[in-house]
């Protein structure tokens, strides 16, 4: 074969495998849908009223909190035992609904002016009401600017499709002992350290039923490296 044959034939060939991987690009792009496309998500506003923490035989039901130790993981921990729970297994601190009825979408729900009295209990009862965590009251706010981390966070803001529910908690913020510890998801910035994992859940949009979890890992303070999971359930009432 002579020189000019040979740089033809090297050229077809070329030429033949870029057109066949173009038309595979293709076809996959038309079966595959375009990452961040709509989904039809609907926006939940309103308030995610909670149903009341239960123990129950095998851990608890309801809106509860649990902390997993540093090195563990939201599957099988090693958690965290409060003393002060009223479960048989202390990892399991039960919550109850406060003066909002729960969690609300749409609006901050801030901390009390002082967040905190004499002893150092938390004071804020909006969200939940002022639970006992190793013999200090912790309890809940969503403020515009995160206590911690002393920076500007969205609203809470839930998301429905197709019985699954999404969100952005960067807001969700303890207050115990004098002291704030974010527990959002993602975290203020939007990072998620750790085993922080996303807002998910379910939700009947006939009974409104959901239940919604997530888990946050804990950035500075006494619990530096702890991860707080959190479930809450209940039924949500649209605003208005």
């Amino acid at each position: 074969m002579n020189s000019s044959l040979a740089a033809f034939t090297r050229r077809t060939g070329l030429l033949l495998g870029v057109g066949a991987l173009s038309i595979l690009l293709v076809g996959c792009s038309s079966s595959t849908p375009k990452v961040g496309a709509a989904t039809g998500a609907k926006a939940l506003v309103g308030t995610f009223h909670l149903t009341a923490g239960t123990c129950g035989a095998s851990g608890a039901a309801g809106t509860y909190f649990r902390m997993i130790n540093p090195g563990g993981s939201i599957a099988s921990g090693p958690f965290f035992e409060n003393p002060d729970s009223r479960c048989s297994d202390k990892s399991y601190t039960l919550a109850t609904a406060g003066s909002d009825g729960g969690l609300v979408t749409g609006r901050y729900q801030p901390n009390p002016s002082p967040a905190f009295d004499a002893k150092g209990d938390a004071r804020a009862a909006g969200i939940v009401n002022p639970q006992s965590f190793t013999g200090i009251d912790f309890s809940l706010s969503t403020d515009p600017v995160d206590p911690q981390a002393r920076r500007a966070v969205p609203v809470p803001s839930i998301n429905a499709a197709g019985g699954v529910l999404t969100g952005q908690l960067e807001a969700w913020s303890v207050a115990w002992n004098n002291q704030y510890f974010n527990q959002g998801s993602p975290k203020p910035g939007g990072s998620s350290p750790g085993l922080t994992a996303p807002v998910s859940g379910t939700y009947d949009s006939t009974t409104r039923a959901f239940a919604l979890t997530w888990a946050s890992q804990v950035v500075g303070g006494p619990f530096n490296g702890f991860t707080g999971y959190w479930h809450l359930q209940g039924t949500f009432a649209p605003a208005g």
